[in-house]
């Protein structure tokens, strides 16, 4: 009898249990995929994240007034699967933090979610998971939810190593102007030429220099002569005075060039009073009322009040009289000199053999010039002038060009070694941090670039990478690059994306599969297949295309598939 009633009870406990299982499963009914919509739908890689936010609904009598429920999306991929932010609700009879769902009308919710981005989530679709739990006690069996396909990743497209980096310029110029002078002073109210004056080592010096200029071929000169005098004295007298001192010079100077075979031609002048001089003069003087006569030049344009008022300041005048008149009672001697640099086949001529006889200004000019081999010149630079900066760096930009990276990191580094301050080696340093997906140190050492050559470009790659699509078209203003059109397609600029994308004149790979994007996004089958069969040819693999959500609802069809894929 006892036995009998075990097995009763044992009975009992199975059918409660059952009931249970049963209540569970009835509260855990799987939800339809069309209860929840994605924005952006399908999700969209944006700077290093894939934001997502869901809208959905429980269903009226749906939710069970005494179950808590987590949901989390999980965005699923080949080898993997990556979990969001997870929502917790609960039911009106359970006690907890959880957002209370109503059975009777049941609740819109929102989830909003982000996930680091790797590649493999190109080909992927996302979850929701629903963990139950009644009593304290987990209920399993509750199906994850299909709610979107893929992820679209063409912002990784985005490539510092096509950026171009930046060259720091040289100050090579194909004519140099330089200019000398001497002085031939006179005594006060006289214009006759002193054997003093025209016997000095400074006046001696400048007509040896003329000399040598008017023989030398690379070197043209013509001399100008502007004679002066003091502003005392009158304006007529120092007309005539300065018009004196004026004939003079020139005379001497034309009978000089004579003699010596100088074949130039002399530019005369005369100034009357020379107010300007003597302006400049007291202003650079230690006179004690210094600032008084400064007051009296800017309170009297009229020149005779000027000196009369002037000379009124008795023991001022007498310290002018003495310091500053004496040094405006000249002539003033100009060579002016062009100094012509050498030509462009000159340049490339020695950059081809010798490059030792040129200046770091040629050597910098001559490693742009056709045919020169930039590697060659700027090593020597870098071994000939060691302390300058941009040796090292445009050697490195060389490198990076050419794909040598590990030999552009060490140039690079060097040259923000000999100099911290250097514009164009902390943007160098920048792209090699875009290159490793820095973006933190890549913002810091672009904030030291300011000037660099191509900033624009690298501050276009760096909003790309953030995210900020808008700030990156701005930076790369009219740059003809791929990385200026991804901006423009991330925009949705899809004209302006495909004029940039024509007018890149070394296409590869990247160039035509942007423009396979461009036409997907505006409904151009041909110029899908047609972009996309180019870029197969250069590079871009078959997985790349299969995988890549733009082009998923062409390649449903079956013959665009097999033009694309043979």
């Amino acid at each position: 009898m006892k036995r009998q009633k075990f097995q009763l009870f044992l009975s009992l406990i199975a059918l409660v249990a059952i009931l249970a299982t049963s209540c569970s499963k009835k509260t855990a009914t799987p939800l339809a995929n069309s209860l929840f919509t994605t924005n952006p739908s399908p999700l969209e890689l944006v700077g290093t994240k894939v934001p997502v936010t869901i809208n959905g609904r429980f269903p009226a009598k749906w939710f069970d007034k005494n179950t808590t429920v987590v949901v989390t999306p999980v965005l699923k991929y080949s080898g993997g699967e990556a979990l969001g932010t997870s929502y917790t609700y609960q039911g009106e009879k359970v006690a907890g933090n959880g957002t209370v769902i109503n059975y009777e009308s049941g609740n819109p919710i929102t989830l909003r979610s982000e996930f680091d981005y790797s590649p493999a989530m190109k080909k992927s679709e996302l979850f929701l998971r629903f963990d139950f739990s009644r009593g304290g006690k987990t209920v399993a069996g509750f199906p994850d939810v299909k709610i979107a396909d893929g992820v679209i990743a063409t912002q990784a497209l985005a490539n510092a190593a096509t950026t171009t980096p930046a060259v720091a310029p040289d100050a090579f110029q194909r004519i140099i102007k330089e200019t000398y002078d001497a002085d031939i002073m006179f005594l006060i109210q006289q214009a006759e030429l002193r054997s003093s004056e025209l016997n000095s080592s400074n006046l001696a010096a400048w007509k040896d220099l003329v000399k040598e200029a008017e023989e030398n071929d690379r070197k043209n000169i013509n001399v100008e002569v502007s004679a002066y005098a003091s502003p005392d004295g009158g304006l007529d007298l120092n007309e005539k005075l300065a018009e004196k001192r004026e004939q003079n010079t020139t005379n001497y100077l034309s009978k000089e060039f004579k003699k010596k075979n100088i074949d130039t031609e002399i530019n005369a002048k005369y100034t009357a009073q020379d107010w300007d001089g003597f302006q400049k003069l007291v202003q650079a003087s230690s006179l004690q009322d210094k600032d008084l006569v400064l007051r009296v030049l800017s309170m009297y344009p009229d020149t005779e009040t000027r000196e009369k008022e002037i000379k009124n300041i008795s023991a001022v005048y007498s310290d002018l009289a003495e310091t500053i008149l004496p040094k405006l009672r000249r002539s003033r001697l100009i060579a002016n000199v062009e100094v012509i640099g050498k030509t462009d086949e000159e340049l490339k001529k020695a950059a081809a053999s010798d490059l030792t006889g040129l200046s770091v200004e040629e050597l910098l000019y001559a490693a742009n010039l056709d045919g020169v081999s930039k590697e060659k010149v700027y090593t020597y630079v870098t071994q000939k002038f060691p302390n300058d900066y941009r040796g090292w760096n445009n050697l490195g930009a060389y490198y990076y060009q050419n794909k040598q990276t590990p030999k552009a990191v060490q140039a690079f580094n060097k040259a923000a070694e000999v100099s911290s301050r250097a514009p164009e080696a902390s943007m160098n340093q920048a792209l090699l941090s875009l290159a490793d997906g820095n973006t933190a140190k890549a913002e810091q050492l672009l904030g030291n670039a300011a000037g660099a050559s191509s900033l624009g470009e690298a501050l276009g790659l760096l909003y790309l990478q953030k995210g900020d699509y808008n700030k990156a078209v701005q930076s790369f203003g009219d740059a003809q690059t791929n990385n200026a059109a991804l901006a423009q397609v991330l925009t949705k600029n899809y004209n302006k994306a495909q004029q940039t994308l024509n007018a890149i004149a070394d296409k590869d790979a990247t160039t035509y599969y942007l423009s396979a994007i461009v036409a997907a996004r505006t409904n151009n089958t041909s110029g899908v297949v047609g972009n996309l069969r180019s870029a197969l040819d250069k590079g871009i693999s078959v997985a790349d295309v299969l995988n890549d959500i733009e082009f998923a609802k062409f390649l449903t069809n079956s013959d665009v598939k097999n033009m694309l894929i043979k």
